[in-house]
């Protein structure tokens, strides 16, 4: 289905991507892990066509789309959606306005301008905001809602574009532990019942171990593993991380589980507050 063939991006003298060839036949649930600056990023903005490849293929399906432009990269991009970790929401708008900007790529430059929406797209947006538990929200400015809930908001966006391919960087970096479960709970969820490929930048192990079913490990540019989560041991971390015999997983941990138990009861009584 998804085939980067020697993809390399390069930056100057600098090489952030480094002739990555893999193939993902099928929708799965795949996460992307390793260090800052292992290309991470970089590689899913190249699939998302938001920055060029130096050198390299991307194909989909068959069609090479690495070096598409005008309408058929916006066509492409709409099948491939992206969710950032800072959420790319516009904070005073409404809810619902914001999932409707998943339309967009397919809307007429005045129906954009004048903000007008069909009513099939407006209940559409409530449904998916329904499904992700924040319909009640859908009235409220973004920049009212939680972090978690901001991201569920851009996770309902990217779903309005009814995307084969969902991208996501690095989109717990920024959450409490409850809200990262939360969020990723609905990533996987949608992968699931909808059968879409959602590729993860995760930053944690156990995260990757516990949502995906494949991982993918990048150092300085480079793939340097591929493999089930069961396969991840923590030996083969320290090599995804370049880390010595002092490596320890609880430190990065995302998991509840993970944290002291007065933490533990902070982030279940500031999750509740917010759900």
């Amino acid at each position: 289905m998804l085939t980067f063939d020697r993809l390399t991006k390069r930056f100057g003298p600098n090489t952030a991507v480094d002739a990555v060839t893999l193939e993902f036949p099928e929708p799965g649930m795949i996460g992307i892990i390793g260090a800052s600056g292992a290309g991470k990023s970089t590689l899913l903005r190249m699939v998302n066509r938001l920055s060029d490849a130096t050198a390299g293929t991307i194909a989909f399906e068959g069609r090479d789309v690495t070096h598409l432009q005008g309408a058929a990269k916006r066509a492409w991009q709409a099948q491939c959606a992206m969710i950032f970790q800072q959420f790319n929401l516009v904070p005073r708008m409404d809810v619902v306005s914001n999932v409707l900007h998943g339309t967009l790529n397919r809307r007429s430059t005045l129906a954009t301008m004048f903000n007008l929406y069909p009513q099939s797209d407006i209940h559409r947006a409530i449904e998916i905001l329904d499904r992700l538990g924040i319909a009640s929200q859908a009235p409220k400015r973004a920049e009212a809602l939680s972090g978690g809930q901001q991201q569920r908001v851009a996770i309902a966006r990217a779903l309005m574009q009814d995307p084969k391919i969902i991208l996501a960087d690095e989109p717990i970096a920024s959450l409490d532990p409850m809200n990262a479960q939360i969020v990723m709970d609905a990533l996987r969820r949608i992968h699931d019942e909808d059968g879409r490929m959602v590729i993860a930048n995760l930053h944690t192990l156990d995260t990757a171990r516990r949502y995906c079913d494949r991982v993918i490990g990048m150092r300085q540019g480079r793939v340097v593993f591929d493999g089930t989560p069961e396969q991840l041991t923590t030996g083969v971390a320290r090599d995804i991380y370049g880390a010595d015999a002092s490596f320890s997983e609880a430190a990065t941990s995302t998991s509840i589980d993970a944290l002291d138990a007065p933490a533990r009861a902070r982030a279940l009584r500031d999750a509740e507050a917010v759900i």
